[in-house]
């Protein structure tokens, strides 16, 4: 089955001719009204940031590589029992590594 692209949606993204939010009374899958101030909303938390930068002034870098996969499943079960993610143990060997060289 092809994967569904959803088209991203902005402030300048037009609503179909057969909504009209300000006569129309349509609402979510909780039962809020969906409304201007509401799309603003949903528009607003979509533009916030995800996680914290690692680098100051901007995005954090990232480095990706390839492992076996025994090597990948032995690091989430240590990243599982020591309540982090397979990226931080990642992040903390390599500064282990580059310290010690």
């Amino acid at each position: 089955m092809a994967k569904r692209v959803v088209p991203k949606v902005t402030k300048q993204t037009p609503l179909g001719p057969d909504v009209d939010l300000k006569r129309q009374v349509r609402r979510d899958q909780e039962g809020r009204r969906i409304d201007e101030g509401y799309v603003e909303r949903l528009l607003s938390a979509s533009r916030k940031p995800g996680r914290p930068a690692l680098a100051d002034g901007g995005p954090s870098p990232s480095i990706a590589f390839r492992v076996p996969t025994a090597l990948r499943d032995q690091a989430e079960e240590v990243a599982a029992r020591e309540g982090k993610t397979v990226s931080q143990l990642a992040r903390e060997a390599l500064e282990a590594r580059l310290a010690a060289s």
